[in-house]
């Protein structure tokens, strides 16, 4: 299981991306994103998130984020994203 870490704003997104993409790729199908600890964020955080789901895809590996907030989830839907983050 992969865990986003407690704050994920612009200034961590390319960092985080990074890091998260490299370990993705030893992971299980399906790639399982914890996002409990997550709770300082921008629409960085859904960025990285999106291009985690486009990375699983490339690597042919279903990637589920477990743990999304209620303030990250309404962030998401005021984006018309919430369908494609693949988890509750």
């Amino acid at each position: 299981m992969l865990q986003l870490p407690a704050s994920l704003t612009h200034d961590q997104a390319s960092a985080c991306l990074r890091e998260l993409g490299q370990a993705l790729k030893s992971e299980a199908s399906p790639a399982v994103l914890n996002a409990t600890a997550l709770t300082s964020f921008d629409s960085s955080a859904l960025a990285v998130l999106l291009e985690l789901q486009r990375a699983g895809a490339r690597l042919n590996k279903k990637v589920v984020v477990q743990g999304l907030s209620d303030r990250l989830m309404a962030l998401a839907t005021l984006y018309g994203v919430e369908a494609l983050l693949g988890g509750a």
